[in-house]
């Protein structure tokens, strides 16, 4: 495919990791970012996978990436879409591509009947919580998002 929205394949990881670490640049994260081609490519094509991807291509380069998971509404009863990461390289926004992306994780909602396609975006990115409501997307005011990482987990689960 020369140029659109496909399907990630094995051949798209070390691209797909590339663009990972220039989304963890942009958040102002890269030290934080340790993920490697063999996670990645175990997590997407692995015997049993939980992750998916979506590429974006132009001129046959990828550009662009969507990594997503499924999660699970006990209210609608029906899985959704979580979207860990959404990137488009900066010299190929406003081609369309970030929306292309969505549209098909969107289409795949419809298709399987899931019940929401959500995803977080740090409260400092203005430009793309912009585009975000430009598409009809509502921020979960009244929610706050809790993690355990590092020792806390281990503590937790030892």
């Amino acid at each position: 495919m020369t140029n659109g929205i496909r399907r990630a394949e094995p051949g798209d990881v070390p691209a797909i990791v590339g663009l990972v670490e220039e989304l963890a640049e942009y958040e102002k994260l890269r030290e934080e970012c340790r993920l490697t081609p063999s996670q990645l490519h175990t997590a997407l094509f692995g015997p049993d996978p939980a992750l998916f991807a979506h590429v974006a291509v132009r001129d046959g380069v990828i550009v662009g990436c969507a990594l997503w998971f499924l999660n699970f509404s006990t209210w609608e009863g029906v899985h959704g879409i979580h979207l860990e990461d959404l990137y488009v390289q900066p010299a190929h926004r406003g081609a369309g591509l970030g929306k292309a992306l969505l549209a098909a994780l969107a289409a795949l909602c419809v298709e399987r009947g899931y019940a929401r396609l959500e995803w977080s975006v740090l409260d400092w990115n203005a430009p793309s919580i912009a585009f975000y409501r430009a598409i009809g997307a509502v921020g979960m005011d009244g929610w706050t998002t809790y993690r355990l990482t590092g020792e806390p987990l281990a503590e937790l689960g030892g």
